[in-house]
This record gives structure tokens, C-alpha cells and sequence, in this order.
């Protein structure tokens, strides 16, 4: 199919998107109607089932309704009378890339040829898109991309585990002949260290600087480290290349040899180049300095990510940063035709074709969803907020996704809407994380015009064990920053508390009513050692989180990783 032939299928479904709405739930119930998750529901299922039937017969579910038979399925996934959750085989599990706790859910994937179908339409429909805006060119051809197909695990029942980006890489029927734009050699991203892999990436991507089109990685907070393990290890990188070979203690062998290969033997002029790029004083617009030809660098800057925009766009300068698309694990949801726009006019065209998708209506006011119901794709209103549910090719069945959407408008039939922020779990959780995003955001101009300090990443946990409850939050400081408070630490603390009340103020109704009631105790407000985040995103990936997909948690919901911070904490302001 061509990339015009594509972009045609993905725009006939959305100017039929009702039909192919009907249609697409009609072959997962056709598929999958008798799987033993649905038999309570619908014990005498007899297709063709209507939506309105099914959507009053099945519960609406979470993750936890299908934990049970999901670890079953880890367990022994032959040995079963009846399918689970899919009448199609089980190839593997891919982890969900959620971060409230400190091992990611397992998402099972089935070897289902109208998934494959659906995932194949979203993600050669998304490449056309970019291939439109920045046709291909003969000789600058190669992508730097930051992938790792790490963390493959296995089950007690010997079933996989792994990212959903490492599947294609992992799966035995990878063809790696047609992944030959990537720069770097399947060593790299078939390597077993997270921080060396992303070391050689960048090896290797400086040696083919000319060759150069795009970098790219699936989230910005990827990208923003890469870009400062080149601030801190530029020196040892042009070491690297006026010798040859890397320096570093691989203990990947085959890595190593692969990345001497590439780089050819020693490379002075290139190395010396590099040195005239780092002696400059500011970072700005690094990204066209090191590579001269690259017209793009793309990453999701949504959601959570779109805190490491600014700093990306610093070091992007004149390059354009481009936005991703709505794809989770569960599901591909959502398209972005305008990947030009920044995170705030990112927009996602639902797909039709990808699941049968139902809208929760969402209150910014109300953290509890009792008593409303869904409505389908038709039956949305522009300007209002919704909670996406999902029922999908890969035995989900009216899944609350957990991600809050606003719709802005219609492309064709379909909704048009931008992201807004994960779903509250209930009445426990009394800040949304756009709420905290804001009120960090407004912390930080206030410090940063009295102390001049940069907040680097930040989280909230709610204290349940304290009486009455307790919001903590967790900053991160970059190190120069950190060496001027120790410095002044009284006069830190009494500005710190000074403007803990405006942080307060900005976190949202829920949270000031519950305040005012005291129900809820004062804000504890802790500065962390900088690296903290870094070693909790190390201690995720070594409990199975993968490393291409992590990101970092802003709202806490697991007390182990509360504490792990605590444990960090330099300063504590109440």
C-alpha cells in the first residue's frame, strides 16, 4: 500500500467513523464474544451483538478486573479449557508504560490478524505523515534514534515480556535489513546496559554527523537525557573518536566490537570539531552544530512530557521539534496529522478502525465517575472533558484507559482532541497532575526570580498514614543550584516556605477545599538530591520498566517509591 493509498484508508475512516465504530466492535465480539471475561456478562452471546446491549451488559473495567487471569495467562498460557481474554494465540506481553508504581502492568498481545491489521494502518499512516512533510533524500538518509530493545523477560509460564517498540526487534521475524536508516548497528539496540546504549547512540550518530536526517526517540524526557549525557560526557566522546574505540568498561562485548567498526578507526578532525562545538558557552541549537543536515527531531512532548519541552526546543534552535502520536499498549487511539504544532495545539484524530472507543464524561471538580455513562464517538460534545474507554483486538473489554481528553472538534466524522492528563484513581487523590504540572511551573518563575533555582523534575504522593492526610511534594534541583542553597540554607528555607502557601494556593479546588475543611494536613514540601529521579528511573528498569519507554511518575500512588525519595531529600519545608 502506498503512502497516499494510506493516508486515503485512514481518511475514509474517519468521514465513516460511526460505521467503522459498529463494524470494528462487531469483529472483536464476532472474535473474541466467548472468551471466559465476557461469559458472566454475556453467557448466551449470539452475534451480532449490538453496542447498546453490549455496552449495558459489560461492565465498565480496569486493570485490576483482569490482573487475575492476565497472571494466569503468565503462568501456564496452554493450559487452559477456555481462551481468557482472546481466542487468538498469545505471542507475549508487552509493559504498559505507567509509572505511579514501581513494576509496570503486563498488556498481553495476541497473534490477532485484525490487530495487526489496525496497529499496521496508525503506524504506516503516522510515517506517511512525516514522509509528506520531509520527503526521503538519496544520501542523507540515517535517523538517530534512541531505541533499546532491552528488558526482554520471561514468565514462569515461559511467555515474554518486553516494550511494545521492542517487539518488532525481538520478536524472531525481525528484518533488519529494513532498519538500515538507523545509524546505530542492532548491537547497540540489542544491548543490556540502558546508560552504554545510549552512550554509543550517540557514538555513533556523531561519526555519520553529515548522513544525519532526524533524531528521534518515543518520549522527551529520553531525549532530554541524552542531551545532557552529552553535556557531561562530550569530553570522553571526542576522546573516543580520536582513538577509535570507546573507552568505557562495556561488558558488552559484541556492542563494543560493533561500535569500532563504525567508527573506523580514529577520527581527529571529527573529534576536533566536536571539542570547537562544546567550547562555546551556551547549548543553544547544539542539535544543528553537531548535525548540519537534520531537519527534525521527534519525540511525545503530551501529557507529562511537555514539561521537557522548552529545554528541548533550547537545544533543538531553528530545528523543528515534532510531536508524536496517541498510541498506548493497550491500543492505538489517536493520530496527529499536524505534527508541526507544539504540545499545547497538539491535536490526535481518533481512529475508527484501531478500537470500539466510549468517552466517560470528566469533571476537573470531581475525582469519583459513579453513576455516568459513556457515550460513543458520535454522541461527544466539543469543549468537554472525557475519560477514553476502550475495547480492543487484545482482550480488553470496556477498559478505562485512564487518560483524560478534551475534544476540540471533528476531522471529518471522528473527534479531534488534545490530551489532558492521566484520570485520578479515585477519592483518595486530591491533585490531577495538570494541576501539579501548573502549580510547579508557577513555583518555579517564583523561586527562579528569588533564587535563581531551577526545578528539574518533581512528583506528589499523598500520605494516607498520617492524620489528617498528607501532600508531599518532591523536587529535583539541578547541582548548581543545590551548591547555592547549602550555601545560604537558612535564607533558602525561609524563601522556600515563603512560597510553599503559593504553591498550595495553585493545586487545584479539590485540593484547596480540602484544606479549608482539614481534611488534609499541610503541604510538605521536600528538595531532593539531583540524580534522585535518575536512580528511580534505574530501580524501575531493573524491576522490569523498560528503559525506551519509562516516565518518570509525577503522581505517586506506590508508598516504596514515596520513600525512595524521602530517603533523597536534603531540605524538608512544611
Amino acid at each position: 500500500m502506498t503512502d497516499d493509498e494510506l493516508l486515503l484508508k485512514l481518511d475514509d475512516s474517519t468521514r465513516n467513523a460511526t460505521r467503522h465504530q459498529l463494524d470494528t466492535l462487531r469483529s472483536i465480539l464476532d472474535q473474541n464474544g466467548t472468551v471466559l471475561y465476557l461469559q458472566p456478562y454475556l453467557p448466551t452471546h449470539d452475534p451480532p451483538l449490538d453496542a447498546a446491549t453490549f455496552r449495558r451488559s459489560v461492565p465498565l473495567s480496569s486493570y485490576d478486573d483482569y490482573a487475575d487471569l492476565i497472571n494466569q495467562m503468565a503462568d501456564s498460557p496452554r493450559h487452559h479449557h477456555q481462551p481468557l481474554l482472546s481466542v487468538d494465540p498469545l505471542l507475549c506481553f508487552f509493559y504498559s508504560s505507567g509509572t505511579s508504581s514501581p513494576r509496570p502492568k503486563l498488556i498481553p498481545y495476541f497473534d490477532s490478524k485484525l490487530s495487526k491489521a489496525a496497529s499496521y494502518i496508525a503506524h504506516q499512516g503516522s510515517a506517511a505523515i512525516l514522509k509528506r512533510l520531509f520527503p526521503s533524500r538519496p544520501t542523507v538518509n540515517k535517523i538517530l534514534c534512541f531505541i533499546y530493545a532491552d528488558n526482554v523477560r520471561t514468565t514462569r509460564g515461559g511467555v515474554k515480556v518486553m516494550a511494545a517498540s521492542t517487539y518488532p526487534l525481538q520478536s524472531g521475524n525481525a528484518n533488519w535489513s529494513q532498519l538500515s536508516f538507523i545509524v546505530s548497528p542492532r548491537e547497540v539496540i540489542l544491548g543490556s546496559n540502558a546508560e552504554h546504549q545510549m552512550y554509543c547512540h550517540l557514538l555513533c550518530g556523531i561519526r555519520s554527523f553529515d548522513l544525519v536526517d532526524g533524531i528521534r526517540a518515543p518520549y522527551a524526557i529520553g531525549l532530554i537525557k541524552v542531551f545532557c549525557l552529552l553535556e557531561s560526557k562530550w569530553e570522553q566522546l571526542c576522546h573516543d573518536l580520536e582513538h577509535g574505540f570507546p573507552s568505557l568498561e562495556f561488558s558488552d562485548v559484541a556492542m563494543r566490537n560493533s561500535v569500532v567498526e563504525v567508527l573506523g578507526g580514529p577520527q581527529l578532525d571529527l573529534a576536533k570539531r566536536v571539542r570547537s562545538v562544546f567550547e562555546e558557552k551556551s547549548r543553544g541549537g547544539i542539535v544543528s552544530k553537531l548535525w548540519p543536515n537534520v531537519r527534525y527531531v521527534r519525540c511525545v512532548t503530551t501529557g507529562s512530557m511537555e514539561q521537557y519541552y522548552p529545554k528541548l526546543k533550547h537545544y533543538a534552535g531553528e530545528i523543528p521539534l515534532l510531536g508524536g502520536d496517541y498510541f498506548a499498549s493497550e491500543c492505538c487511539v489517536g493520530i496527529n496529522l499536524d505534527i508541526m504544532q507544539p504540545p499545547k495545539k497538539t491535536r490526535f484524530v481518533l481512529l475508527p478502525t484501531a478500537a470500539y472507543f466510549e468517552f466517560l464524561p470528566f469533571d476537573m471538580n470531581e475525582t469519583d465517575a459513579a453513576g455516568k455513562e459513556t457515550v460513543d464517538i458520535s454522541g461527544v460534545e466539543v469543549g468537554k472533558m472525557y475519560e477514553v474507554v476502550v475495547t480492543t483486538y487484545r482482550g480488553f473489554y470496556r477498559y478505562r484507559l485512564g487518560d483524560i481528553v478534551r475534544v476540540v472538534g471533528f476531522y471529518n466524522l471522528s473527534p479531534q482532541v488534545e490530551y489532558v492528563m492521566k484520570a485520578p484513581k479515585g477519592p483518595n487523590e486530591i491533585i490531577t497532575e495538570k494541576d501539579l504540572m501548573s502549580a510547579i511551573h508557577k513555583f518555579q518563575l517564583d523561586l527562579g526570580n528569588a533564587m535563581e533555582m531551577e526545578i528539574t523534575e518533581f512528583a506528589s504522593f499523598v500520605d494516607m498514614e498520617l492524620s489528617p492526610k498528607q501532600l508531599k511534594v518532591f523536587v529535583e534541583v539541578e547541582e548548581g543550584c543545590l551548591s547555592l542553597m547549602q550555601e545560604k540554607i537558612e535564607e533558602s528555607v525561609v524563601v522556600l516556605r515563603r512560597f510553599c502557601s503559593s504553591l498550595e494556593d495553585a493545586l487545584g479546588g479539590i485540593y484547596r477545599v480540602q484544606r479549608d475543611r482539614g481534611e488534609s494536613g499541610p503541604l510538605l514540601l521536600y528538595v531532593v538530591k539531583p540524580g534522585s529521579f535518575d536512580r528511580l528511573s534505574q530501580l524501575a528498569i531493573r524491576n522490569g520498566a523498560p528503559a525506551s519507554q519509562y516516565k518518570p511518575p509525577k503522581i505517586i500512588r506506590n508508598r516504596e517509591i514515596a520513600r525512595f525519595l524521602e530517603g533523597s531529600a536534603l531540605v524538608t519545608v512544611v
